[in-house]
């Protein structure tokens, strides 16, 4: 009989071992760890400075010192690092996005359907908060090509000052995802557009309107589809 379980590698008895705690205690820790699998982060190249017991990442590429040789993998802090190696179909909830992950056998993926090839269809959501100045602002996230946008969500996260209102919009459609919106603290829209496909990258849009923005912030939520051959 093997000395390990076959899926999580969890350590076994032996028949009239001593110390027999050590062994259950380490499995315990192993399947704790493993169950209900949530980490903080995928982006780290070392470990953090000050780990709680009980923190688990995901090993970014490039990793070093303690991580050194484990990329993918799950580091757990106890004592030390210890490492878990992933396997296909384990998913793992990560904190730092708001996301949960597949493991597709060689890679942490996030998507809702996959083919043998490697075909993917995602459903993503991405946001940015945008500092008010001008005529309008465009964001940094976009609409990707080829991708079936879904929503732009919208939050005044600070006063609006200048414009007496806004729209969210892309170059040409300045108010495809809302009009006329507030510009006080906490206003909100949820701009739900027909599902449509767009065939370039798209940046969103903040458009203001009664007057050039002198200051304000507003935050994005871009919601859509995307795919993979």
């Amino acid at each position: 009989m093997s000395e390990l379980t076959p899926h999580l590698a969890l350590p076994l008895l032996a028949a009239a071992q001593a110390q027999k705690h050590v062994t259950h205690n380490e499995a315990l820790l192993l399947l704790d760890a493993a169950a209900q699998l949530a980490v903080l982060d995928r982006t780290r190249t070392a470990p953090p400075s000050a780990p709680t017991p009980g923190d688990r990442h995901i090993v970014a590429a490039g990793a070093g010192g303690d991580w050194a040789g484990h990329v993918g993998e799950i580091a757990l802090y106890d004592s030390g690092w210890r490492f878990l190696v992933p396997r296909a179909g384990w998913r793992a909830y990560l904190a730092a996005e708001r996301r949960t992950l597949l493991h597709d056998g060689t890679n942490w993926v996030d998507m809702l359907a996959g083919t043998p090839s490697g075909g993917t269809a995602t459903l993503r959501a991405v946001e940015e908060e945008l500092v008010l100045a001008g005529a309008f602002v465009a964001s940094s996230i976009v609409i990707p090509n080829r991708a079936i946008c879904l929503s732009v969500a919208s939050r005044t996260v600070a006063a609006v000052t200048g414009a007496t209102a806004y729209e969210v919009g892309i170059a040409g459609e300045t108010s495809k995802f809302g009009g006329s919106l507030g510009v006080a603290l906490g206003a909100t829209n949820i701009g739900v557009i027909g599902p449509q496909a767009f065939y370039a990258d798209t940046p969103l849009r903040i458009t203001a309107l009664g007057g050039a923005f002198t200051g304000g912030r507003v935050r994005l939520v871009l919601s859509y589809f995307a795919f993979g051959i």
